[in-house]
């Protein structure tokens, strides 16, 4: 009996409670799930990264619904597509992906997963990297330098 393999993809940036929903909604789909974290050099869509690419695919690799996590490739976003050869590849509510397109792009490759984008995560406000910024950024913004 082979596993449904599911690939999850994304920045993960400064981890929240909306990465670890998208990750054990998309590990519900299948048996293995398999994480494509974004190289840094790769993110141009939004801000670059805070957290170096090797400290976020520890992260990422150490959370519960996570079987496999690897960086991504440094020039073909779908060589560890290829590699991994999925059942299914899941989207977050917010990523960029056009689901049609991308479908589009697998098929030239020759490779026929379901794209499943997963919704939103609906409890809290600080379920985004960004806003965790901008409240570190409005809470120091007194000058207070401390970290911790």
């Amino acid at each position: 009996m082979t596993s449904r393999r599911v690939v999850a993809t994304g920045t993960f940036d400064i981890l929240h409670p909306g990465h670890l929903y998208y990750l054990a909604e998309s590990k519900k789909l299948g048996d293995e799930l398999w994480v494509i974290v974004a190289r840094d050099a790769n993110v141009k869509h939004k801000p670059h990264p805070i957290v170096p690419e090797d400290q976020r695919l520890a992260m990422v690799a150490a959370l519960r619904p996570v079987d496999h996590a690897i960086l991504g490739d440094h020039t073909d976003m779908f060589r560890p597509i290829q590699e991994i050869h999925p059942d299914i590849i899941t989207i977050g509510f917010n990523q960029y992906f056009d689901e049609e397109k991308l479908r589009g792009q697998l098929a030239e490759r020759g490779l026929s997963p379901q794209v499943v984008r997963i919704g939103k995560y609906a409890d809290g406000d600080l379920a985004s990297s960004r806003l965790i910024v901008q409240r570190i950024v409005e809470a120091r913004g007194d000058g207070d330098q401390r970290t911790g």
